[in-house]
């Protein structure tokens, strides 16, 4: 690595994180929008950013790509718009020469690259990290080969300490820094950065993929070469297919779209029900689909794992989704960790009944997970919610495959197809091999979910039964002793009367800064100009009081701004 690259690469880094600090804080100034500040031309404005950060990430390279890919399952520390373009961040850049594949290969391999007698020049495919070769080997197998493009680690790792050098600065910024943990994130990042680059891991992940499908003819993946593959090498089976968006090329070979779907999605949700392995990254530059209509997957360097614990909470989840049950779900939501610790569950509920009611009414529309995952966005954005980077890439890689549902078969619903397979998600622990015979016998098992699903329940209503008179002797306990505090406390009213007195606040601060003004006029005139500096000093610290106060009365009314949250002051008492 060149000693000027050491020293303009870091800079590069830091003024791209200077300028987006600066547009940032442009974007949020209501005075900047000509015409007003409007909901609308907040989110143009924001897209365009959007657009220009990604833009810049391309330009960067290849930490920079996958940096964005990674932060795309944040959403709770960055706007929506954001995150919706950092999810279709896809690389597409200029291959690197035939030689370097070559040393490459002798390098990796060694005496092994003697097994490989056909090596075509010309790459089926270049993104930032590698490109694909296909090759013949001296048994006659066909494979393709993945090499690493070189002086990628040492660049990665560059990239990746300046990052931590600017998560540190913005972790201590008063705004910026409360309640993220910032450090933490480009921590993971590099972490999951760097071991992506060591194709061993892939290999073992494909090999795992193809494990589960192996009983499933529609279903293909390609196998592992294992003597021909290394560190920065990886060896696949040679698996052509159509291409899953080319409609026309796919009903010329006589493959039905519909059915090729349907396909996809029962393999989906195979993936996060029965196995809790799944493909994080579902584009269609990453699936294809055989000339007998099975369907092909390639690439499996970002893969998502649901723990077994997790896919219990999550059914537990599912469950109250489908009931609508918002005080259940946040429930959920608390005994899972994603509400951060001393929230008050109140206004929680009401967005998350919000989202439910808005994206799980009937009639579905085609887009309703689209819609779910921009609700999801919207609503842990700027809230008190931590959502586990995996549930994400699930909601992330079922929105993406929906769309490519959609462009096979315009009547394509995913929700439809998945009723059978979330059955056993919410009438059991969501262990491996909770959904066998799903696909198949999902709907013959519909009377033992009810009767499951009714069993839980008076479970559940006998516990909280019993429990009751537990808790009316510790009440009693507590009065007796003075210590039960009565809280009485109306959410909604609460946060206007918050507002009324920010605004009566910055009302005065305004009247101040108008007199201040009106001082300054005057002593221009007057016989002695110099005073003027008097009230323009006296002004500047007003000012700043009255620009915070702007900012406060702004993030307050962020809450006002989603559809149907303001609702009738309710009661709620604690201790």
């Amino acid at each position: 690595m060149s000693r000027g690259l050491l020293v303009w690469r870091p800079l590069r880094i830091w003024w791209l994180a200077l300028r987006l600090a600066l547009g940032l804080w442009w974007d949020g100034q209501s005075w900047t929008y000509p015409g007003g500040c409007t909901t609308e031309r907040r989110s143009l404005r924001s897209r365009r950013r959007a657009r220009w950060l990604t833009q810049r990430f391309l330009e960067l390279g290849s930490a920079f790509i996958k940096l964005g890919q990674l932060l795309s399952a944040r959403p709770d520390v960055l706007p929506a718009e954001l995150v919706e373009e950092l999810a279709q961040l896809q690389d597409r850049v200029p291959a690197f020469g035939f030689d370097v594949v070559q040393a490459l290969l002798e390098q990796e391999l060694g005496e092994r690259c003697a097994e490989i007698i056909d090596l075509a020049p010309e790459p089926l495919g270049s993104a930032s990290l590698a490109q694909v070769h296909r090759a013949s080997l001296r048994s006659g197998r066909q494979v393709v080969l993945k090499v690493q493009r070189p002086g990628l680690e040492r660049l990665f790792r560059l990239d990746l300490e300046v990052l931590q050098q600017v998560a540190a600065v913005v972790q201590r910024h008063p705004r910026w820094g409360r309640g993220r943990d910032w450090l933490g994130i480009a921590k993971e990042c590099r972490r999951v950065l760097l071991r992506e680059l060591d194709f061993r891991l892939e290999a073992e992940h494909a090999a795992r993929f193809r494990q589960q499908f192996l009983d499933d003819p529609g279903i293909r993946i390609p196998a592992v070469v294992w003597e021909l593959s290394a560190r920065r090498v990886l060896c696949l089976d040679y698996v052509p297919g159509i291409k899953i968006t080319d409609r026309a090329s796919l009903l010329e070979a006589g493959v039905d779209p519909a059915a090729v779907a349907e396909k996809g999605a029962a393999s989906y949700l195979q993936q996060l029900v029965r196995f809790g392995f799944f493909h994080a990254d579902p584009h269609p530059g990453n699936l294809a689909v055989a000339p007998d209509g099975a369907l092909i997957y390639y690439d499996f360097g970002m893969m998502g794992q649901l723990s077994a614990r997790l896919r219990s909470r999550l059914g537990r989840m599912v469950r109250a989704a489908a009931s609508r049950d918002a005080a259940m779900l946040v429930e959920e939501l608390q005994a899972a960790g994603v509400l951060a610790a001393g929230v008050d569950p109140g206004p929680v509920r009401r967005l998350v009944r919000v989202m439910l009611n808005e994206a799980l009414t009937p009639p579905f529309s085609a887009t309703v997970l689209s819609k779910l995952s921009g609700d999801l966005y919207a609503l842990v954005y700027g809230q008190p919610f931590r959502l586990p980077p995996e549930l994400i890439f699930v909601m992330r890689a079922l929105s993406t495959f929906e769309g490519v549902g959609r462009s096979l078969d315009p009547g394509f619903s995913l929700v439809a197809i998945a009723r059978p397979y979330l059955l056993p998600l919410m009438t059991s622990t969501g262990g491996p091999g909770s959904g066998e015979g799903l696909g198949k016998g999902g709907n013959a098992a519909g009377g033992g979910d009810l009767f499951g699903e009714l069993s839980r329940q008076a479970v559940e209503v006998g516990s909280r039964a019993l429990g009751i008179p537990r808790r009316l002797d510790d009440s009693l306990a507590r009065i007796e002793q003075g210590d039960l505090q009565v809280q009485i406390r109306a959410g909604e009213t609460d946060r206007l009367l918050r507002r009324l007195a920010l605004a009566q606040q910055s009302a005065g601060q305004s009247m101040l800064l108008a007199g201040l003004a009106v001082a300054a006029a005057l002593l221009a005139t007057s016989a002695r100009p110099a005073l003027v500096a008097v009230p323009l000093v006296l002004s500047l610290p007003v000012g700043f009081s009255w620009l915070k106060l702007q900012a406060r009365l702004k993030r307050d009314g962020r809450l006002d701004q989603l559809p149907g949250v303001i609702s009738p002051p309710s009661t709620t008492s604690g201790s």
